[in-house]
């Protein structure tokens, strides 16, 4: 569920008034807009100075002037955590005494003082948090680095937890001069003033409001600002109200993240950042806090929202607005750009596959409706007189054809005349899906400010700068001297992953290959059984148990995976974070895509094609004879081993991504409430209640992104064997959607807010599914479903040979001409079954019928292939080639002809840039006209003519 919200604004009504509020980058611009620009509650009163209000604060002042002193003492020595410098449930500040003299002459909000998302003096914001542990030996390291921080100018304040004093929680805050320093540096956009002689190019560009509950958020209004990266010389240009509150929240944090990043605790050349400090155990944690509370005892649509994490919770988190858009820009403005795309992304994905299932649906109910026509189904159920012949050694009976009839229904649900078309029609989906995303990812990237934005240079990774620091070369861009990594050097390594990888498909092949023998040996096992049900329907529980058995196996290798491939990418030694992630992720997709999918692929292109036939079984290692189809059709083994794995994949990832957190945030709330009552607090602060939450996990959206590309990868690639695929991925992706953001608002610390301007390495990974998607959709038509073998059947050997016509009357005599004959007593010794088959017509079987195109036993050539066969593979190969060439065709006609713009979006881009030009040419013309006049003013004239 996506909106199309991009670059919206929200109204909301306080007092009886409407205000406008805008995205990042654009919010502030109204005098009233504060903290939270919808719905948010005014401060409560406020509270009176009194005397021992001052008394106090002059105290701290005194104590901060020696803690000051103490700092500049220990500047050439190192310093160490002294506990009388904290308090427990109290602090040690660090701030600035200008803003503490102002807490004295100026009332402040009880309301900051408690929220548990100031300092204690009320105005500064906590930007950030640090925690770590007084007990941890890291002391050194942890005070030269918040001595750097300082020296940064952010402010500092410690706190000890409530629950444990052994924990410390240290909150950062950026005053004005700091982010006003790193925003020009990361070239943050804010919105900047529309000069006087364009004010008439105001309304170039219209913007569509967010798509929320109308009752929830009435009088939706489009406004429009210009943004440009901030820069302190032309700060007179951009719209500034309220210093504190001109950077959101998310900005705030990022920037001082960012500081965090670049400061050293100790010497040397490599010692340096937050990760690094997180990674040695110095710092158990660091995050951003959140907003506060998401649950208000006020209703929503009485009282406002308390909060922004409040209003996600609501209109976006909360179960109830299933149904809903989601509110895209909130979700930028709160979580940053990189997680708002990929919520955009998700719900386009789950948007288009609307089409996709009700196409799906269609030709489900298709089958369901032409069951009782299709002339196949009903020679199957008919054919009490054709006596099968054993499907395995021994223990397998003869079983009547008939026998399979429900088995018969079951395949033509799936397997009928609009699979083919369903088939293209989902690569065409595909395609169309990857084209449109650019498109609307073009769109939201020009309306949040991302169509200009380019990453920075990135940094070198700390441990490539470690390992290779001794040699050094000239970067060709900046031409400063960096750690270089030999060409032999890289070589070598990408050689030694390359074989970890081509190590571990080898394991996944050899755990298919478990699972093959597996099926083998349990047929004849279950046809031993004593339980008539399992005994008659023996290769339908090998088939179930042993999917049930793969995705176990499956589970336990994807643990393993993730080790091997952090193994190999940290072994390839990848010179930037950037190349990390895209190294490890293609690596973690190969893997998981080969242990999720091959067993599909053995059962759709192996199963039953090699097994030779009666009196000449091939068998594995001479001993296992092969597993052959049902009478029916090895479709229906496609369709089971892709509806279990599906469906218990999406609820066992669905229960990990949700249960995990609750379970465990359930547990460490039961053991620190109990705490919490002995130091007589009613509430924890929100620094601790994140705190106490769970941190995202390492990779950040990688686990995210993996889940819903496998299952783009199950929709599309077998599609046509299991139509219901698309629909199945819908219903997950409704919940997966709402699942993720109360995952993100309620169970998870808040993560940074980081930018991007796309989905990154995953589109290629999208592309090349797509790609082979087209290819296995023409094996599965041509080799794994029987529509091949009944079209060469209708036009060359059936009742309507010759005619040009097809039809249910022409497919009269299919089946008994799919079937071949064998003569009993050709059997081999370990092959021959206990049963003589005397209890079908009172004596000793003489034949039996198998599925093959091969001629009888009396023939010349006893059991060689017919013409009819060499007919259907021809007509295969053909298939095959022709659909692959023209859904080839097809899908790159539609790229060219659907441009990666918008013809509007170009347009404005186009406008904007001409603006932008005019702009600046006025307001040069204008200073130049205003120095002219100057100049004559003060009586002075100059002569640039020429002489």
């Amino acid at each position: 569920m996506e909106a199309s919200s991009s670059g919206s604004t929200i109204s909301s009504v306080t007092g009886g008034k409407t205000k406008t509020h805008q995205p990042e980058g654009r919010e502030d611009l109204q005098v009233n807009q504060l903290e939270t620009q919808i719905w948010i509650k005014p401060d409560i009163q406020k509270t009176d100075v009194d005397f021992s209000e001052i008394l106090n604060a002059i105290q701290e002042i005194a104590k901060d002037v020696n803690i000051f002193f103490d700092e500049l003492e220990g500047v050439n020595s190192p310093s160490k955590d002294d506990d009388s410098l904290l308090h427990h449930g109290n602090l040690t500040s660090t701030s600035d005494d200008a803003s503490r003299l102002e807490v004295v002459g100026e009332e402040v909000p009880d309301k900051n003082k408690t929220s548990g998302l100031y300092f204690r003096d009320g105005k500064c914001r906590i930007d950030y948090i640090l925690v770590y542990r007084k007990s941890n030996p890291q002391t050194e390291k942890r005070e030269v680095f918040e001595r750097n921080i300082r020296a940064e100018g952010l402010q500092m304040e410690k706190e000890s937890s409530l629950t444990n004093s052994d924990i410390i929680f240290v909150k950062l805050h950026a005053p004005w001069e700091v982010l006003g320093k790193y925003a020009e540096l990361m070239n943050v956009r804010m919105p900047f003033r529309i000069e006087k002689q364009i004010s008439r190019f105001r309304g170039w560009l219209p913007r569509k409001p967010m798509k929320l509950d109308k009752e929830t958020l009435p009088d939706l209004e489009e406004n429009d600002c210009y943004t440009a990266p901030f820069s302190q010389q032309r700060i007179h240009h951009f719209i500034i109200h309220n210093k504190d509150t001109f950077f959101n929240n998310a900005t705030r944090s990022r920037i001082v993240h960012h500081i965090l990043q670049r400061v050293k605790y100790e010497e040397g050349k490599n010692k340096i950042g937050l990760n690094r400090l997180l990674s040695n155990g110095s710092y158990e944690a660091a995050f951003p806090l959140h907003e506060g509370s998401y649950r208000s005892k006020n209703s929503i649509k009485t009282h406002g929202a308390e909060n922004h994490r409040h209003l996600l919770y609501e209109c976006w988190a909360s179960w109830g607005v299933w149904y809903k858009y989601q509110p895209l820009d909130l979700v930028r403005r709160y979580f940053g750009e990189k997680i708002g795309l990929y919520f955009a992304w998700l719900g386009w994905y789950t948007g288009m596959l609307f089409p996709a299932a009700f196409i799906g649906l269609f030709v489900f109910l298709y089958g369901v409706t032409t069951l009782n026509h299709c002339q196949v189904s009903k020679e199957v159920c008919q054919a009490t007189d054709i006596i099968m012949c054993p499907i395995c050694d021994k223990y397998c009976p003869f079983m009547r054809l008939s026998d399979s009839c429900i088995y018969a229904k079951v395949t033509h649900l799936f397997d009928n005349g609009a699979t083919v078309f369903f088939a293209v029609f989902m690569a065409v989906w595909a395609t169309v899906f990857l084209e449109f995303w650019k498109r609307r990812r073009a769109v939201i990237a020009y309306d949040w400010d991302l169509i200009d934005w380019e990453e920075e240079e990135e940094e070198i990774r700390p441990q490539f700068e470690a390992k290779y620091s001794k040699k050094e070369r000239m970067n060709p861009i900046s031409g400063k001297p960096e750690p270089y990594q030999a060409f032999a050097d890289k070589c070598s390594r990408l050689i030694v992953s390359a074989s970890g990888i081509f190590f571990m498909i080898c394991v996944v092949i050899a755990a298919v290959f478990g699972i093959v023998i597996y099926r083998v040996v349990t047929v004849s096992t279950f046809a031993a059984f004593k339980w008539a049900l399992i005994r008659n329907n023996s290769q339908v529980a090998t088939t179930g148990t042993a999917v049930c058995i793969n995705f176990c196996i499956i589970m336990l290798l994807n643990v393993l995976y993730e080790k091997v491939a952090l193994f190999l990418t940290n072994l390839e030694q990848p010179r930037t974070e950037s190349e990390w992630e895209n190294s490890f992720t293609l690596k973690m997709f190969l893997f998981q895509f080969v242990n999720l999918n091959s067993s599909t692929f053995y059962i759709a292109f192996f199963l039953g094609r090699f097994t030779g036939h009666p009196g000449a079984y091939l068998r594995l290692i001479n001993r296992w004879r092969l597993e052959e189809c049902h009478p029916s059709g090895c479709l229906i083994d496609l369709c089971m081993q892709m509806g279990i794995i599906m469906v218990l994949k999406q609820t066992w990832n669905n229960f990990m991504e949700l249960g995990y957190p609750l379970i465990q945030n359930w547990w460490t709330r039961r053991k620190t409430t109990a705490r919490v009552w002995h130091t007589g607090k009613t509430s924890f602060p929100q620094w601790e209640k994140d705190y106490n939450l769970q941190p995202m996990n390492a990779y950040g959206l990688f686990d995210e992104y993996l889940e819903m590309i496998l299952q783009f990868g199950f929709t599309t690639i077998f599609v046509a064997a299991f139509p219901l695929a698309p629909l199945l991925a819908l219903l997950n992706n409704i919940i997966e959607i709402r699942l993720d953001a109360y995952k993100f608002v309620t169970q998870w610390r808040r993560p940074l807010a980081s930018r991007a301007k796309d989905i990154g390495i995953w589109y290629g990974i999208l592309e090349g599914i797509g790609i082979l998607s087209v290819i296995t959709n023409a094996f599965v038509i041509a080799v794994t479903s029987d529509f091949i073998p009944r079209l060469v059947y209708a036009y060359k050997y059936g009742p309507c040979a010759g005619q040009g016509e097809a039809g249910q009357k022409c497919m009269v005599g299919y089946v008994n001409a799919s079937l071949s004959v064998f003569l009993v007593s050709d059997f081999e010794n370990r092959s021959e079954p206990t049963s003589n088959g005397s209890e079908f017509s009172g004596s000793p079987l003489k034949y039996c019928r198998y599925r093959d195109y091969r001629d009888p036993p009396h023939s010349p050539v006893p059991y060689g292939y017919t013409l009819q066969f060499w007919h259907v593979l021809a007509a295969r190969l053909a298939f095959i080639i022709v659909f692959e060439h023209l859904v080839f065709c097809i899908k790159h006609l539609i790229s060219y002809l659907i441009p990666d713009l918008p013809k509007d979006l170009r347009d404005r881009m186009r406008r904007e840039k001409y603006l932008i030009q005019e702009m600046m040419y006025e307001a040069e013309l204008e200073r130049l006209q205003k120095e002219r006049k100057e100049r004559k003013k003060n009586g002075k004239s100059y002569h640039n003519e020429w002489p």
